[in-house]
């Protein structure tokens, strides 16, 4: 009585706090660091965190700015407060304020009363400090995470994406003093896509900029070497790859440049004859896949039927423009789901095909629909743009975030931090998993309470078809004499440490910094695919 008790409970707060996952948005916490250059702590109420206080308002509220760059200062020395906050390029300026402003909650919260933080969301980087930040490459303190997922051909993926992230970082280095970032995309063996991404704080110079950039990616053996993904994030620049299109494919204008001319008149009359209409189709609770259908316009005169491209899609950008499927932009039922209207950012008006994963019918509807739109094109027909697949592993998460009592965005271990599932699966492989239970459960069947985390490590396997079905889920609960699979690893690692980088010759990765091999990390990211390995992006879930 008392396990099924648990286990109906477990349920029911599954169910609420799902509810709740699907109505907020992802914020992707990668990490943070406090005081990681030992300059102590401030006195609450004192100077120093009034002037703080006071120059994370100024830099989080300034909406001159529009480039994604900001810094700040305030007071005077010892207690003067320097911040800067860097938006990724291909960020909209209402999605980066909201970053920033999330970054300051959190990095107010996690590093109360020290002089020094810095923190990384998806979107955005925020930092603080009591010693000057302008305009100084500084690799420390570092952030590694990478995709669990292997290369079929490790030399000629490895050599294609050493060729795309120099074309990248010249490019990006050569960046004005708004912005220096950059992104593009190679072929490697097997058809294999890459795409990559690079990034410095436009205060650094050319050559700062380079030299950061050239480290980052001197450090991709030692995290991700033959992963399909990766991530090396340090306070003055950042990389990233993937074997997906993670960023918006939005042409950049420079900050500095004048804004094109106007277009004439007959330009203005022909545009407005093509109406564009997207049609996404969204798969929830535990998978979200977004397709886009573009109408061609009448006046096209091409007849011709080709293969649609694929490209991947943010599901942020769907809830922005649906109002987060509003029921006042609800525009219909359909036997397989809901139909809603929205606008994206770039004023395209589009309609939303919400489609409930609970219908096994409705997911074959989905798959043939999209391989038969996927393979014609035709003026009056409709185009597959791309998808998206987010939070195959959520329910996974939630469970072991009920059984911890944690959140899944940072556990401190020792001077360390790691991530929820990396926490738990290395308990777990330690045969220290009670270490993870909330002290609150003490009371409940230890048993219990074991199969729930044995349960919650299934779900997020790094293979899709090794984790259980909801059904199955539901027998493993409600049927305690059920054998349980072993679990296999998660879906993503993330690694990071703290270390001295006097010169670039010093920029050889050593284990012993870290104690762990690549294979052993000491942390983990944003479960770099909302489970990279799956196909979304990073953390949390």
């Amino acid at each position: 009585m008392r396990i099924a008790a648990f286990s109906r409970a477990l349920i029911f707060f599954l169910c609420c706090l799902f509810l709740k996952f699907l109505s907020q948005g992802s914020a992707q916490l990668n990490g943070y660091f406090c005081d990681y250059n030992k300059v102590g702590n401030y006195t609450a109420n004192g100077t120093y965190g009034n002037n703080l206080n006071t120059v994370l308002s100024n830099l989080t509220s300034n909406t001159q700015i529009d480039y994604g760059f900001y810094n700040s200062s305030y007071g005077e020395n010892p207690d003067r407060v320097n911040a800067i906050g860097l938006c990724r390029g291909d960020v909209e300026q209402n999605e980066c304020r909201s970053c920033l402003l999330d970054s300051r909650g959190n990095l107010t919260q996690r590093c109360p009363n020290q002089k020094e933080a810095i923190i990384w969301f998806d979107n955005c980087m925020l930092r603080y400090s009591n010693h000057s930040i302008f305009g100084r490459m500084e690799t420390s303190p570092l952030l590694h995470m990478w995709n669990m997922a292997n290369a079929t051909d490790m030399e000629q993926f490895n050599d294609a994406l050493g060729s795309l992230m120099h074309n990248l970082t010249e490019r990006a280095a050569s960046g004005n003093s708004r912005r220096k970032y950059d992104t593009g995309d190679t072929i490697a063996a097997n058809f294999q896509a890459i795409y990559g991404m690079v990034q410095c704080t436009p205060d650094l110079s050319r050559q700062d900029c380079n030299n950061c950039l050239v480290g980052a990616i001197s450090d991709i053996p030692s995290c991700c070497n033959g992963k399909r993904g990766g991530r090396v994030i340090t306070p003055s620049c950042n990389i990233r790859f993937e074997s997906y299109l993670f960023y918006q494919q939005t042409t950049v204008i420079d900050p500095q440049l004048p804004p094109p001319p106007p277009l004439t008149n007959n330009t203005s009359q022909e545009d407005s004859g093509n109406t564009t209409l997207i049609i996404i189709a969204v798969v929830v609770p535990t998978a979200v896949v977004v397709v886009l259908l573009i109408f061609k316009g009448e006046d096209e005169d091409e007849d011709e039927i080709k293969i649609a491209e694929s490209l991947q899609f943010n599901l942020d950008l769907i809830r922005v423009a649906t109002g987060d499927f509003s029921e006042s932009n609800k525009l219909g039922q359909g036997g397989f789901g809901a139909v809603y209207w929205g606008k994206l950012s770039d004023g395209q008006m589009i309609a939303v095909k919400r489609l409930s994963r609970d219908s096994g019918q409705g997911d074959i509807e989905f798959k043939n629909e999209v391989l038969l739109v996927a393979k014609l094109q035709h003026r009056n027909l409709v185009r597959l743009l791309g998808f998206c697949l987010e939070g195959k592993e959520s329910y996974g998460v939630l469970v072991l975030e009920i059984v911890s009592g944690q959140k899944n965005n940072g556990i401190h271990n020792g001077e360390n931090m790691e991530d929820l599932i990396s926490f738990a699966w290395r308990n777990w492989k330690e045969g220290t998993a009670i270490n993870i239970v909330d002290p609150s459960l003490s009371n409940n069947s230890r048993n219990e309470i074991m199969r729930c985390i044995h349960i919650g490590l299934l779900c997020v396997q790094e293979n899709l078809v090794d984790r259980p079905t909801m059904a199955n889920i539901m027998l493993m609960l409600n049927s305690y004499s059920l054998s349980l699979p072993i679990p296999t690893e998660p879906a993503f690692y993330m690694n990071s440490r703290t270390r001295s980088l006097p010169n670039m010759q010093s920029w050889e990765y050593d284990s012993r910094e870290t104690g762990s091999s690549p294979s052993e990390p000491i942390i983990k990211s944003v479960q770099e695919s909302e489970n990279e390995a799956s196909i979304t992006e990073l953390f949390p879930r």
